[in-house]
């Protein structure tokens, strides 16, 4: 089926640069702040922000991204103005009930896919807020704050769902709710432990990809590691907590697959002297770039967006 593609391409606010052997740029949020960062380190662009699950350039170089717990905004570039606005609370059958909003996508034609957790539903809105399609969803373990983590629209009529809560991921059809796949995130033979940081433990996954082979790509959330499952689900790859020299994950969050094929990894909630982000060549496991900004963004950075790397997936 033709896949419905997301848009995250830049424009020339974002300008496409070779990668730096040094770093790459990256729009973040951390602190209080949503900023761009260079290749060198340097605060390019800010503006003050609170805290962030999801994120998208559009193709204006504007900035689409989460504000409150409820809500999508669309910031323009150069004014900082917020220019559009989607209240999750309040809007196509939802009446002030909790209601949040932990992922949502830029589609073609201006339509917006968002992940309603606590109504638990996929529905997708044109820029007038108007509803287009509605997708139920199944969760074991409702609650709106972890209903579902990143949800991503991979094909016409599919969605690719991360339910923190439940421990799945699960791929739904769009319209009917039919759970078409799904997959059990393992602990691995290890008991679940509270807290968020490197010392806790258990399945609440973050994020998910699907590779062009058809395999799953799949950020445990603090189970501390990448593993990539096929339609079968058996296990064909996995990054550890600790198996990367120097550095321990804790809360694994966002993945970026970029064009050279390297795994771009979050890393929230790893705490002083730990990166944020750590970009590895998948076959041997190399570490070749980090993104170790604490000093700046502090101990929440869920998510975040390369910015001179092409299309990538995430």
């Amino acid at each position: 089926m033709p896949c419905s593609r997301p848009l995250l391409f830049v424009t020339l606010w974002f300008a496409f640069a070779s990668c730096a052997a040094h770093g790459h740029r990256v729009l973040t949020q951390g602190n209080g702040r949503l900023a761009v960062v260079g290749a060198d380190g340097a605060i390019e662009w800010e503006m003050p922000w609170g805290g962030i699950h999801d994120i998208h350039v559009l193709p204006s170089g504007n900035v689409m991204v989460q504000q409150g717990p409820a809500s999508v905004v669309e910031i323009d570039r150069v004014t900082k103005e917020v220019v559009w606005r989607y209240d999750s609370r309040n809007e196509n059958g939802n009446r002030g009930e909790a209601v949040e909003v932990h992922s949502f996508q830029p589609l073609e034609d201006g339509r917006v896919m968002i992940a309603e957790s606590g109504p638990a539903r996929i529905i997708e809105v044109d820029r007038q807020g108007a509803l287009l399609s509605e997708t139920k969803l199944k969760v074991d373990r409702p609650h709106p704050h972890t209903d579902t983590r990143l949800v991503r629209k991979i094909a016409a009529d599919r969605y690719l769902v991360c339910h923190e809560g439940d421990g799945f991921v699960r791929e739904y059809e769009q319209g009917t709710g039919a759970v078409v796949w799904e997959y059990d995130v393992p602990l691995f033979g290890r008991d679940r432990l509270g807290g968020h940081g490197p010392d806790s433990f258990g399945d609440k996954c973050f994020a998910a990809l699907r590779l062009p082979s058809g395999n799953t790509l799949i950020a445990t959330g603090n189970g501390h590691s990448v593993i990539e499952v096929t339609p079968n689900k058996e296990v064909v790859w996995r990054l550890e907590q600790d198996e990367l020299p120097g550095i321990r994950l804790a809360w694994v969050t966002t993945l970026e697959v970029l064009q050279n094929g390297n795994y771009v990894v979050g890393n929230c909630h790893a705490g002083p002297g730990q990166p944020l982000l750590v970009e590895v060549v998948p076959a041997t496991k190399e570490v070749v770039w980090t993104f170790d900004r604490f000093d700046t963004f502090g101990n929440s950075v869920p998510n975040s967006q390369l910015l001179d790397v092409g299309a990538a997936r995430r």
